[in-house]
């Protein structure tokens, strides 16, 4: 049997936007922010042009957004859109999503999140053990969401702190 070139591109690269919530969901919570974002991205446009989207809630405590820019750029304007929408679900829940001063990092098979003084001054006196994973909200393309978005402490922004 000959194995046909598969049409599937694994290297392409989608823009990501992680909003980091500063605890998990509950389920309900979940649950009204996958609606919520199920309809907006359905109706998503840059200038008028549909976005293709799409989102995932990652680890239960992270809102990650993908857009496909090599269909068609997501424009400031559409950014903001999605900014608000965000900012609304941010407020009914008090989820922190905007709050880029806190570190979460994996230890004992647990997410936690502390903020960012904190984080680096457990890390300083050894209170936090070196074997922690750390998430990176920084990625901006689905590539290095999936390969870089949690990376042992060593290797991860963490490792000049500790």
């Amino acid at each position: 049997m000959k194995i046909e070139e598969s049409s599937i591109v694994e290297t392409s690269d989608y823009r990501v936007i992680i909003y980091p919530a500063s605890r998990p969901f509950e389920t309900k919570e979940a649950k009204a922010i996958t609606e919520k974002l199920f309809d907006f991205l359905a109706t998503w446009a840059a200038h008028g042009k549909p976005l293709a989207s799409s989102f995932k809630i990652e680890k239960n405590q992270f809102i990650v957004v993908c857009v496909d820019e090599e269909k068609e750029m997501a424009s400031g304007c559409s950014i903001d859109a999605l900014g608000k929408v965000m900012r609304e679900i941010d407020q009914e829940y008090q989820l922190g999503l905007f709050d880029r001063m806190k570190a979460s990092f994996v230890q004992d098979g647990q997410i936690k999140t502390l903020k960012l003084q904190e984080f680096k001054s457990q890390l300083r006196n050894g209170e936090l053990p070196k074997d922690i994973q750390v998430f990176d909200f920084s990625k901006n393309t689905y590539l290095d969401f999936l390969s870089h978005f949690l990376l042992p402490l060593e290797k991860s922004w963490a490792a000049g702190i500790a």
